[in-house]
C-alpha cells in the first residue's frame, strides 16, 4: 500500500485493484494535493533566497573589497609619509653633524696650520692682517650662493644695498663706515693677534680651550651691560671658566711662558665676547646677507686703515723677514683660507640650523687639537692642564642651556610622573578585569577595593 501510495500522484488515476485503498487514503491525497503548491513554493523560494543571498554577498564582497582597498591605500599612504618624514629627519640629522664637524675641524685645522707655520715665520700680527683681509670675499661669496639658489635674482648694487640696512635706515655712509666698522675692526684684529700670540706661548689644545670662556664672558659682559636675565647655572658655568683659568696658569706653578700665553688667551676671549656684546647693542640681530655684508666690510677697513701697522712692524723690525720669498706663503694661505670658512661657516650656521650647534662645534674642537697635539706632537698633558679643560668644558656646555631649562626640566619630569600614573592606573584596570572574569567563570563575582 506504501507503494501504491507512492507511486499514486496528485490527480493521476490510480489501478482499480487499488481503489479500495484509494479510497481509504483519499485524505492522504488531498494532503499532498494541498501540499504541492507549498512544496513547490518552498522548492522556488529557496532559489530565490540564494539568489538574493549570493546578490547580499557580492554586494557585501564589493563594499569589503572597497574598504580594503581604501584602507589599504590610506595604509600606503601612511606608511610612505612615514618614509618620507623618517627620511627628512634622517638628512637633517646629517646636515647638522656636518655643519658641526665643519665648524670644529675648520678651527682645529686653522690653530694647527698656526702653529706649523710659526716654525718658519714668526710674525702674528702680519698673519692676522694678512687673514682679516680675506673677509673681503665674504660677501661676493654670499652674492653667488643668492644668484645659485634665489628665484627672483638681484643685481649686486640692490643686493648690497640691501644688507647695508644693518648698519641703519640711510645704509652704509662713510660716517657709519667710520663710526660703526672701526671699533669692531679693532676688535677683531686685537682678538684674532692675542690668540696667536697665546699659541706661540701654550698648546693648541690649552689656547682653544680657555678661549672657550668667551661664553662666560659674554654671559657676564650682556648680565652686567644688557641687562639679561640672571641665571643660576650660567654664574656656576662662569665660575667653572675661572676656575679652569686659575688651574691652568697654575699649572706651571705662575711663571714662564704659562702664565703668559693664559693671560693672551683670556685676553682674546674677553674682546672676543666685548664684540659680540657691543655688537647684540648696537647693531642687534642680522640675516645671513646683512652678516656677510658687515664681515665683508671689516675685511675692507682693515685694508685700508690697518695696513700701515705690519710696514711699521717691518721697519722696526719687531716682526722682520728676509729674504722675501722665505714668506711661506702657502701655510698663509692655508691659515687665511681656514679662517674665513670658519667665519663663513658660522654665519652660515646660525641661519640654516640652531646656534646651539656652532657653540658644540667650537667646544669639540678642544678634543680635537688634544688629538692632533697627542698623536703628531706626543705631548704629555699633566693632571692639572687636563682637570682645567674639562672643567671649562663642562662650563661651556652649561652656558648653552636654554634661559627656561628649569621650567622645562619640571614639565618633563611632572609629564613622565603622568605617565607612570596612567600606566599604574591602566595596571589595575586591567588587573581588575581580569579578576572579574575569573569570578564570573567560577560562578562569584568580587569586587576589588581599588
Amino acid at each position: 500500500s506504501r507503494s501504491s501510495v507512492i507511486q499514486c500522484k496528485p490527480g493521476g488515476n490510480c489501478p482499480s485493484r487499488h481503489r479500495g485503498m484509494t479510497r481509504q487514503l483519499s485524505p492522504l491525497s488531498v494532503a499532498e494535493d494541498s501540499a504541492a503548491p507549498i512544496l513547490e513554493l518552498q522548492n522556488r523560494s529557496p532559489s530565490g533566497t540564494c539568489r538574493h543571498s549570493r546578490a547580499g554577498r557580492q554586494s557585501r564582497s564589493g563594499e569589503e573589497g572597497t574598504q580594503t582597498h581604501t584602507e589599504g591605500s590610506s595604509q600606503e599612504a601612511e606608511g610612505q609619509t612615514r618614509c618620507q618624514s623618517c627620511t627628512s629627519t634622517f638628512l637633517k640629522l646629517i646636515w647638522r653633524f656636518l655643519i658641526i664637524l665643519s665648524v670644529s675641524s675648520s678651527w682645529v685645522g686653522t690653530t694647527q696650520f698656526v702653529k706649523i707655520t710659526y716654525e718658519t715665520f714668526d710674525c702674528p700680527f702680519f698673519m692676522t692682517w694678512f687673514s682679516t683681509n680675506w673677509n673681503i670675499m665674504v660677501f661676493p661669496i654670499y652674492y653667488s650662493g643668492h644668484l645659485a639658489t634665489a628665484q627672483e635674482k638681484q643685481s649686486p648694487i640692490k643686493k648690497f644695498r640691501e644688507c647695508s640696512r644693518i648698519f641703519g635706515e640711510d645704509g652704509l655712509t662713510l660716517k657709519l663706515f667710520l663710526k660703526r666698522t672701526a671699533p669692531f675692526s679693532i676688535l677683531w684684529t686685537l682678538t684674532n693677534y692675542l690668540y696667536l700670540l697665546a699659541l706661540k706661548k701654550l698648546t693648541a689644545t690649552d689656547v682653544s680651550a680657555l678661549f672657550c670662556c668667551n661664553k662666560a664672558f659674554v654671559f657676564l659682559l650682556s648680565w652686567i651691560v644688557l641687562k639679561d636675565r640672571f641665571m643660576g647655572a650660567r654664574i656656576v658655568a662662569a665660575i667653572m671658566a675661572i676656575t679652569g683659568i686659575v688651574m691652568m696658569a697654575y699649572a706651571d706653578g705662575f711663571q714662564g711662558d704659562s702664565i703668559i700665553g693664559v693671560a693672551y688667551a683670556v685676553g682674546s676671549a674677553s674682546t672676543s665676547a666685548l664684540y659680540k656684546v657691543l655688537f647684540k647693542m648696537f647693531l642687534g640681530s642680522a640675516n645671513f646677507g646683512e652678516a656677510a655684508h658687515f664681515v665683508s666690510t671689516l675685511g675692507f677697513f682693515n685694508f685700508i686703515f690697518i695696513s700701515v701697522t705690519p710696514i711699521i712692524l717691518y721697519f722696526t723690525k719687531v716682526e722682520y723677514w728676509s729674504p722675501f720669498s722665505a714668506v711661506p706663503w702657502g701655510y698663509l694661505c692655508g691659515v687665511a683660507g681656514l679662517w674665513l670658512a670658519f667665519n663663513i661657516l658660522v654665519n652660515v650656521g646660525v641661519v640654516l640650523t640652531y646656534p646651539i650647534l656652532i657653540s658644540v662645534g667650537t667646544v669639540l674642537s678642544v678634543p680635537g687639537n688634544a688629538a692632533v697635539d697627542l698623536l703628531k706632537h706626543k705631548m704629555i698633558f699633566s693632571v692639572v692642564r687636563l682637570g682645567a679643560t674639562i672643567i671649562i668644558c663642562i662650563g661651556f656646555l652649561l652656558m648653552l642651556l636654554p634661559e627656561e631649562w628649569d621650567e622645562i626640566t619640571l614639565r618633563f619630569i611632572n609629564s613622565l610622573k603622568d605617565k607612570k600614573s596612567e600606566d599604574h592606573t591602566d595596571d589595575i584596570t586591567d588587573s581588575s578585569v581580569h579578576t572579574r572574569s575569573r569570578s564570573r567563570a567560577n560562578g562569584t563575582v568580587s569586587i576589588p577595593l581599588a
